[in-house]
């Protein structure tokens, strides 16, 4: 696991609003939410820009968008977005978030191992599956 901080998805995220999680899994989240957490700006963009969100879960997102470190877009994550692209064949918002946290050196918390597998330098942690 990366030891420098954890990008948690916007799947994590919702979990976690949502009370989508076993007991160990909310306690790891509630102590990496405690310390320090980041967000790409993609899951900002994913979390509140849902169509059917209501105005209590826009507000539950709100919340956790503003204790987290967003982090946007930059020239080192731009490059390393294109270069997972032309490997992996990825989705646009899951290169960004892959080349986030590879650029930063950070786990990524995510439910989604799949969309994410074998790719090269990136850490991941799977709260549901611990």
């Amino acid at each position: 696991m990366g030891n420098q901080g954890y990008l948690i998805d916007t799947n994590v995220a919702i979990g976690y609003i949502g009370g989508d999680l076993t007991e160990k899994a909310l306690n790891l989240l509630d102590g990496i939410i405690d310390g320090q957490f980041y967000i790409s700006v993609i899951n900002k963009i994913e979390l509140l820009g849902f169509a059917g969100i209501t105005k209590n879960e826009e507000l539950k997102f709100g919340e956790l968008i503003n204790a987290a470190n967003i982090l946007g877009l930059d020239e080192e994550i731009v490059n390393g977005t294109i270069a997972i692209r032309k490997q992996y064949r990825s989705k646009l918002p899951d290169a960004i978030i892959a080349a986030t946290a590879i650029v930063h050196g950070f786990t990524l918390v995510t439910r989604n191992i799949k969309d994410f597998k074998n790719m090269q330098g990136l850490d991941m942690l799977d709260p549901y599956n611990l």
